[in-house]
């Protein structure tokens, strides 16, 4: 999948903005922002209409862009998370000490994921660093999987779409506890 550097620079601009940006992913329509942006978090937890408490899962091109989250404890699963990544696994690992609690939520462990959809990867790349990303939907309700879906819930809210098609259309990334080696989704 080919995207353009000028559509990459828009997005990272919404990005470092504080905005929301909505873009495939594996499996589902997805949001994005930038996770040390407490007051875009807050808003991608508006739009939809989400607890903070819960936590969010953060994506990145490769697990380097993801080592600043992790507690030194993580260090002992990334072989059986990086076994499945790039790809739509997200792992739930200990949280470094200094995350912030708009990005883990109420716990303390965060959920992360090395994407293996092209588009997603790359627009980690430009930003140069994790995302926060969600499915593009008001919770509750079912994940979008067109456009026009992620558009009719998060039109007032997105700053830009990224526009390019899901990989396994329907089947959101599997999450995956560390400790427990439970599958939660």
């Amino acid at each position: 999948m080919y995207i353009s550097d000028h559509r990459l620079r828009n997005a990272v601009r919404v990005l470092n903005a504080g905005g929301l940006l909505a873009h495939p992913t594996e499996g589902v329509w997805g949001l994005a922002c930038d996770p040390l942006q407490p007051h875009a978090v807050l808003r991608l937890c508006a739009a939809k209409r989400r607890d903070p408490n819960k936590g969010l899962i953060l994506v990145a091109a490769h697990i380097d862009a993801l080592l600043p989250y992790l507690h030194a404890d993580a260090q002992a699963h990334l072989p059986q998370a990086q076994a499945t990544w790039p790809g739509p696994s997200t792992w739930i690992l200990p949280a470094a000490a200094n995350l912030p609690w708009w990005i883990r939520g109420q716990h303390r462990s965060v959920a992360v994921r090395v994407s293996g959809h092209p588009l997603v990867a790359a627009l980690c790349e430009a930003f140069g660093g994790a995302l926060v990303s969600t499915s593009a939907n008001i919770s509750g309700h079912p994940p979008a999987l067109h456009g026009w879906q992620m558009r009719a819930q998060m039109r007032a809210w997105v700053g830009a779409v990224l526009a390019g098609e899901l990989q396994t259309p329907g089947q959101p990334s599997a999450i995956i506890d560390a400790d427990s080696g439970n599958t939660l989704r």
